[in-house]
Parts: structure tokens; sequence; C-alpha cells
């Protein structure tokens, strides 16, 4: 297939710019496979499509504060560091920008994002294959520590904010309430509709609720290039799976009960656990660069609860082939989901609305 069949039209007022409140208020759309009947919900009404014993999968990675404000040691010229990954402590793969002058051993002042006042240094220790810096940064204590008050919120691109709007509320908003490890430089943003009363009132009809962890790299947003999807080489992302979670996910299997993953991170870890243990599922922790798209045979997942996504993303292709596995049909049944979706101005992308997809 090529990436231009996963495109489509989107009026730019419908790019959702600010969640809704509650969490748990924002709509739903529900799409049956079997069939192709779409129906529209509210959120909260996510519980009447679980039976008791199905299992909840979400992405508990926390999104940390990644975009740090920076200043050339030289030329005092702006500079923003983007965090990607912690590779040890104080020592990380950064996306620079600008970039394109920085090379082995410059020196970035980081300042406080408003007053511009120093709080401490990095200096480049070289640039990698697909333009990313490694940078250490000179601090005698771990900068994740302080990071949230030097860091902001890593919005995606087609977010846009202004001096005058409240930040305080992406702080809080692009952040599942159930966050725990710190690692992401994007949201899970499929968890972010989910509120504690929602997930109390799931536990309550009987539905078990287990985490993995996947850190969301920048490469989340990082357009398909080639027009081949085959020729597309994912991004690596970091993973964990734990015994606990793989426990309850295997007896509910062996029990006929549905696995719904929230968010195409869930999907991939299960996906990609499964298929290097023959289709079952075992502790596990380490990169995947899984790029799941049609025609795909899911081993683990079930149903699907996810955002409405970018044009011709990986994101959508995964979304494409969960409609129709094995087949290349999935394609036509979530396109014409989403044209009746803009038909109706549903919203899209991160703070936007979701799918549920049984």
């Amino acid at each position: 297939m090529k990436t231009s069949d996963f495109d489509y039209k989107l009026p730019p007022e419908l790019i959702a710019q600010h969640p809704v409140s509650p969490r748990d208020s924002s709509r739903l759309m529900v799409l049956h496979r079997d069939n192709g009947w779409i129906e529209h919900r509210i959120f909260k009404d996510i519980i009447a499509y679980f039976n008791p014993g199905d299992v909840l999968v979400l992405n508990n990675s926390k999104v940390i504060p990644a975009r740090l404000k920076g200043k050339r040691k030289e030329s005092g010229a702006d500079i923003e560091v983007f965090l990607l990954e912690e590779l040890t402590i104080n020592r990380w793969e950064v996306l620079l920008g600008p970039g394109k002058r920085m090379h082995e051993n410059k020196e970035i002042v980081i300042v406080d994002p408003v007053t511009d006042e120093p709080k401490l240094s990095c200096k480049v220790e070289s640039k990698t294959t697909d333009g990313h810096f490694i940078v250490r940064f000179n601090s005698n204590e771990d900068i994740k520590t302080i990071l949230e008050s030097i860091g902001k919120v890593p919005l995606p691109p087609y977010i846009v904010r202004t001096l005058t709007d409240n930040l305080d509320e992406d702080k809080n908003r692009y952040q599942t309430v159930f966050a725990g490890p710190p690692g992401s430089v994007a949201a899970p943003t499929a968890g972010l509709h989910f509120t504690k009363e929602l997930l109390n009132k799931l536990r309550d009809k009987g539905v078990k609720i287990v985490f993995i962890t996947l850190h969301v790299g920048a490469g989340t947003f990082a357009p398909v290039k080639t027009e081949d999807i085959c020729k597309h080489v994912m991004h690596e992302e970091r993973f964990s799976l734990d015994s606990a979670t793989v426990n309850v996910i295997n007896e509910a299997k062996v029990l006929g009960k549905r696995i719904f993953c929230v968010g195409t991170t869930s999907v991939r870890v299960l996906e990609t656990v499964a298929r290097l243990n023959d289709g079952k599922l075992t502790a596990y922790s380490g990169r995947t660069n899984l790029f799941i798209r049609p025609p795909w045979e899911f081993k683990v997942t079930d149903v699907l609860i996810t955002n409405f996504h970018l044009p011709k993303s990986t994101l959508l292709m995964l979304v494409s082939a969960f409609c129709a596995p094995g087949s290349c049909s999935g394609r036509d049944m979530l396109l014409a989901a989403y044209a009746e979706a803009i038909e109706r101005k549903y919203r899209f992308f991160s703070y936007g609305d979701a799918m549920l997809i049984l």
C-alpha cells in the first residue's frame, strides 16, 4: 500500500487546541468492525461496552517537560533543547533548534523560561546520523529533578499557544491521571479521556485494569517520507511489560475475555512481545520499532480505544490494520468513519475526541 492511500482532508478548525472538561465528556465514536456500523456516544458511556473479566490495558508513561529554553554560550542566540531520551544520568539525546551550526564541544546555557535567568549548561558531545545530538548537562544533581521548574510541556506542533494562554492547563491535561514512570516526550493521548472515577466504575463492573510502559518519542510525529509504506522505518521506543500484567492478560485470554488496548502504544507493546514468543506474552523490557500496517494479524489485541490521527501517519495505518485484521480493506472502513466524524464536527488529534473500535 502507498502512503497517499492514507491521506484525508481535515478542516483546520477541527484540530482540537484545548481539552474538554471533564476529561470523560469528550465525544466517542464507536465503530463495529464486523459490519461498519457507527454509534455516537460520550466517552464516559464506554463502560457499557465492557463485560466482567475484560482487561483494560493502559500506558502509564509520564510526559516530561521536555522543551528547554537555551542560549548559545558564544553568541547568546536563542536555541531550544528538546529532550528525547536519557542515556545515562545528565547525558541525553536531544533535538536542537536551530542546530545547523552546533557541533562537538559547543556549549548551551539553559535559562528560566520566564526570566531568562541561567540555571545550568550543557555541552554537545556528538551528532547522530539522524540529525539528533548527544549532550551532557553540567549539574551536580540529576536534571530530571528540576525539569518541572525549567522545562515546558512538549505539546505537538499543531497545538498553538500564545503568551496569553494559561499554560498551567497543559501541565495538568497533557498527562494521564494514572501517569507513573517519567520518560515520554508526547502523551499517550487515548488515555487522556479517562478519569479516576471512570476507572473505579470499570473496576466495580469487574474489569481488570493493567499497565504497560512505553515512553513515547518525538518520532511519533515523524512523517512517513516513503510512498511505499513497507520502506518506512519506525523509530524505536523503550517499553516494559511486567509479569503482573502478563498474568492477567494470559488468564483472560484462556477464559475467552477481551483485551481492550488504550492507544497504539499499548497495542505495539503487546504485539511486539507476542511476536517474539509465538503469540504468547511473557514479561519483557526492551525497545520496539514494530510498524503495524495493513494487512496485519493481531495476536493479543481484541478492542482498540484510540484518538483521531493525522493523515498519512503510522498511527492511522495501525488503526486501519486493526479495522480489518489480515486484510487491506480496513483503510476504507476507517476513512469512511473519519469522513463521518468530520461531517459531525468531531475534534481531532491529541486533545480531540475518541474512537472505540470493537
